[in-house]
């Protein structure tokens, strides 16, 4: 046996394959473009040791993409055969593969924390944990979980800076957000190539209605994203954002060509940072000219997918409304034929939020706001299940906004708009204060309707 850099034992022989598997782990801790090359030296050194297949097979199950199932399976077939061989905390997470697969990701989650329990310094436990409760949408679990294991992490763990990069996170996401800043910019000083701990940050800047400082923060500080695999796109996409608030949809479109959708994918996190930019400067009556033509084509081959309910939303932004009504009929359709099954997870999420939020969405993209304000409303009080982070989610609660104005519902959109503020800790971006102006346009515009004529 050996340890690893954690001080976990594991089920090793060889040093050198240890180091790769280090490696491996910090990888996942550092969202790292090379963490692949790493598992793959572990694997091929050592195809027996449960625990890196099981690793291989849960991060295939992150991509949310129907047609790498059997890549996953494979992998806890392999994970099975060491399974004998392996630590008994090593055996959990073999177990969490097998429970993701069988369609109760949040078991697999119970088996993180159960391998915090009895070994709290496992940052690899603590990250799967966090990661997955995002994908599931439970920021409060997320908080719990890190602040559990935190007195087990000294200031010299090999972790530690990831750990606080997740609690500033988890910390922003359910409203702390001054904690959040302050444990972000601690992070980042603890791993410098904290990515995560450096977005959270971002995600405080986003809630709160300060994008001028939020550019501060991210600018000068791109080597701490650059290292990433595709979720420096995402880092890339907080950062438009932030140009788009203050009015600067130039800048937004040009990150938006150059770095949000610089290699055209069609992983479902690079489609919901494009799709929901795209929608966001389309709100704000900025033309987007033929940009979502390469985003529908991608998408309607994703019609059949469900794997998550996050990624088929953001896939139905770029078929509504662009083209392509055959395709969006066919996926409201699946969401609402899978919600009928409810044998998995992710299928009770296609029913709450999925099936109103995509009629919602239909609507939307057809014209029909009052119709597409009504399913978006129905959906929103369960839309944090559908995962991601408010940010993430706030396109739709935008486009529920906007719906209500377009159909003429100014006092239930005031109440959103005065609940979005709520939540953001009474701060108000561009979009919420440029919409309050509308409501009170619109209502100015009622009132003189109304009045006797002399």
């Amino acid at each position: 046996m050996t340890q690893d850099i954690f001080g976990q034992e594991t089920s090793l022989r060889c040093a050198q394959t240890q180091k790769s598997w280090d490696s491996t782990q910090v990888g996942v801790l550092a969202h790292a473009a090379v963490t692949a090359d790493h598992l793959g030296a572990v694997l091929s050194a050592a195809p027996d040791f449960a625990h890196a297949q099981a690793i291989k097979g849960i991060s295939v199950l992150m991509l949310g993409r129907s047609e790498l199932l059997p890549m996953a399976q494979d992998a806890l077939r392999a994970a099975k055969l060491g399974y004998e061989a392996a630590l008994p905390r090593e055996r959990l997470y073999v177990d969490a593969l097998e429970a993701w697969l069988g369609g109760r990701p949040s078991v697999s989650i119970a088996l993180m924390e159960q391998v915090l329990t009895s070994s709290p310094e496992d940052s690899l436990a603590m990250k799967l944990s966090h990661g997955i409760r995002f994908i599931l949408g439970d920021p409060k679990g997320m908080r719990a979980s890190i602040e559990r294991v935190m007195p087990a992490y000294a200031p010299d763990h090999p972790g530690r800076g990831y750990l606080l990069g997740c609690h500033s996170f988890a910390l922003e996401e359910t409203g702390a957000y001054e904690k959040a800043e302050i444990t972000g910019r601690q992070a980042l000083w603890m791993a410098p190539d904290d990515a995560w701990g450096l977005h959270a940050v971002a995600h405080v800047h986003e809630m709160t209605g300060n994008a001028a400082t939020g550019l501060d923060w991210l600018t000068g500080r791109e080597e701490a994203w650059a290292h990433c695999n595709n979720f420096r796109y995402h880092v890339w996409w907080h950062k438009a954002l932030m140009h788009l608030d203050l009015g600067q949809s130039d800048q937004a479109l040009m990150l938006y060509d150059t770095e949000v959708r610089k290699d055209k994918t069609d992983d479902y996190r690079d489609i919901s940072n494009a799709t929901s930019l795209l929608m966001r400067l389309e709100l704000e009556g900025v033309p987007v000219g033929n940009r979502w033509e390469e985003l529908s084509e991608l998408c309607a081959n994703r019609t059949e997918d469900g794997s998550l309910i996050f990624a088929d939303l953001h896939y139905l932004l770029a078929l509504a409304g662009h083209n392509r009504e055959a395709e969006t009929r066919r996926m409201v359709a699946r969401i609402h034929a899978d919600a009928k099954m409810r044998k998995t997870e992710a299928q009770e999420r296609m029913a709450s939020p999925g099936c109103a939020a995509a009629n919602g969405l239909e609507a939307f993209g057809e014209g029909n706001y009052a119709q597409a304000f009504g399913d978006l409303l129905r959906a929103r009080g369960s839309m944090q299940l559908a995962g991601g982070s408010h940010a993430q989610r706030d396109v739709f609660e935008r486009m529920t906004i906007d719906a209500g104005l377009r159909s003429g519902n100014f006092d239930a959109v005031e109440v959103i708009l005065d609940d979005r503020r709520a939540k953001r800790a009474g701060g108000e971006d561009n979009y919420a204060l440029a919409r309050r102006q509308l409501i009170a346009s619109g209502r100015d515009g009622l009132d003189a309707q109304s009045m006797p004529a002399e």
